[in-house]
């Protein structure tokens, strides 16, 4: 089969980690996608996927700097994963030259960047996949397919609860300034997506936000080893500076109503001191899922009035039609796990890896995209809903921000955008 003419936009820590996982997904036999561009305006950054590319694919990808480039090179599809201020701008260009796309979570830097994009890839028939990873982690499937087998009844109660962090740089500067992506919405898409992929549509969030930590530090820069999720981020933080003021907010708490009636409690905390938090439980009418940390491996457990509680191989057999899809399944050894051990680059890597197949199956017209602009959408929404309503004093609607009837907060990151 002739493979889809593909280019990775944005070549930094992040576009290194999408070309891992498409080697990955290479590895065993499964790409559908010629990695034949490599963009981005730091030649060094392109030079560099580009080398490692071709170790890995035989073949070494052009590198160009600007995304026009690309067109004549016959690309068809393009991966877009810059830092975050420049995803709209690019997906529109993308969008105007044909191109298919997989865009990096957040999809936008705000709802209204997002809607921009959604507007646009609305009116051609190209395909928009949002790379989001968190849901395609072979236990969250299981678990996924447990609720809805109804095991635990009828779903009353969410918690997400993660606290830690202290005043540590979260990967990047970018990462805590506001008109950047600051972390709430950073990591905050990535639970807002898993909270809807377990339990349907947010209609509505109380929420408080805070900023603990004015400085963050960079203990990197002063010789530390990089804890970042791939030892390419290490040369970009030895950059860094040692230490920097923030614009963005680091911790976030909220109550949260779904259309099903369920309840969510939320606490997404980046400045925890001491000891650390990470809870994801589901309480149902019938019994509880408490779930363990998203790219771990390690094992959900089913709790239920009268009965032990079951974390074990047992878990399958509430779903015996339960299966991973062919690329999950010959990527992590199984097409039905209820566990898996694998280092955590690895996983990553396996994870993008899904991301990769599950978008070049939307081009082909097998499917479509999971994750698409509508839902990378709702997740930005989800996690600007929690800074407004603190903003506005009181309970917000996701209508009303996904209209873009609610931005008082985002209306100065959108005026930078000049958008």
């Amino acid at each position: 089969m002739q493979k889809i003419p593909l280019a990775i936009v944005g070549c930094g820590g992040m576009g290194h980690r999408h070309m891992y996982g498409l080697a990955e997904l290479e590895r065993v036999g499964l790409n559908r996608f010629e990695l034949i561009g490599a963009c981005d305006p730091v030649r060094d950054n392109a030079e560099s996927l580009a080398d490692q590319a071709a170790e890995y694919f035989g073949k070494r990808p052009t590198v160009v700097s600007k995304i026009e480039e690309l067109a004549p090179l016959g690309v068809a599809a393009v991966d877009v994963t810059t830092t975050l201020r420049f995803h709209h701008s690019l997906a529109l260009q993308a969008l105007s030259h044909n191109m298919h796309m997989m865009i990096e979570k957040p999809v936008g830097l705000t709802v209204k960047a997002s809607n921009i994009i959604k507007n646009t890839a609305n009116t051609n028939n190209l395909v928009v996949s949002v790379a989001e990873n968190y849901r395609r982690d072979p236990i969250n499937r299981l678990i996924k397919a447990v609720i809805d087998a109804g095991v635990i009844g009828t779903p009353r109660l969410m918690i997400h609860n993660t606290v830690g962090g202290n005043n540590r740089m979260l990967i990047s500067v970018w990462r805590h300034m506001k008109d950047q992506s600051g972390v709430l919405l950073d990591v905050g898409v990535h639970f807002a997506d898993i909270m809807e992929y377990f339990l349907g549509p947010i209609t509505s969030l109380y929420a408080q936000t805070r900023t603990h930590e004015p400085i963050r530090h960079n203990p990197v820069a002063e010789g530390a080893k990089a804890s970042a999720p791939n030892p390419i981020y290490e040369k970009f933080q030895r950059a860094m500076p040692a230490q920097f003021a923030v614009t963005a907010e680091d911790a976030a708490y909220a109550t949260i109503n779904f259309a099903s009636g369920a309840v969510g409690q939320y606490i997404e905390d980046h400045a925890g001191w001491g000891q650390g938090v990470w809870s994801r439980q589901i309480h149902g009418s019938k019994g509880s899922f408490d779930m363990p940390n998203d790219r771990s491996g390690h094992v959900a457990t089913i709790y239920r009035v009268g009965e032990e509680a079951i974390n074990d191989a047992r878990l399958l057999d509430f779903v015996p039609d339960f299966h991973l899809d062919k690329a999950t399944a010959t990527l992590f050894g199984g097409d039905r796990l209820w566990r898996y051990e694998f280092p955590f680059e690895q996983t990553d890597r396996k994870l993008l890896a899904v991301e990769y197949d599950d978008f070049a199956g939307a081009i082909l017209g097998e499917h479509p995209a999971e994750v698409d602009i509508t839902q990378g959408t709702r997740s930005v929404g989800v996690s600007y809903a929690m800074l407004e309503s603190h903003v506005a004093k009181r309970l917000v609607t996701m209508e009303e921000v996904l209209n873009e009837e609610l931005d008082a907060y985002q209306k100065d990151i959108n005026d930078s955008l000049d958008i």
